[in-house]
């Protein structure tokens, strides 16, 4: 369920693969495996897709039971505005 959730919201906010591993800072390689739950990612790397991704770590980890009992919605199509990678020249 992790890798669908990540290439949905990836796809959502209109990042390519290639995008999203130069934003992790991994291989192309490497991210499609996630996308393929073919490999998992680091914890720190699981940080950073979701602040990229702009949605806290247990969606990406499907545990919206757990947010749905902290009183976080687990809608996060309408509440997270896709944010724009950061160029090359601002890091």
């Amino acid at each position: 369920m992790f890798s669908k959730r990540l290439r949905a919201l990836r796809m959502k906010r209109k990042y390519t693969q290639q995008i999203m591993a130069s934003l992790l800072q991994v291989s192309l390689n490497t991210y499609q495996k996630y996308e393929q739950a073919e490999r998992s990612p680091s914890l720190g790397c699981l940080v950073r897709m979701a602040d990229i991704l702009n949605v806290p770590t247990d969606y990406l980890l499907c545990r919206d039971d757990f947010l749905i009992s902290l009183g976080v919605s687990v809608d996060v199509s309408l509440a997270c505005p896709p944010r724009r990678p950061k160029s090359r020249k601002n890091q």
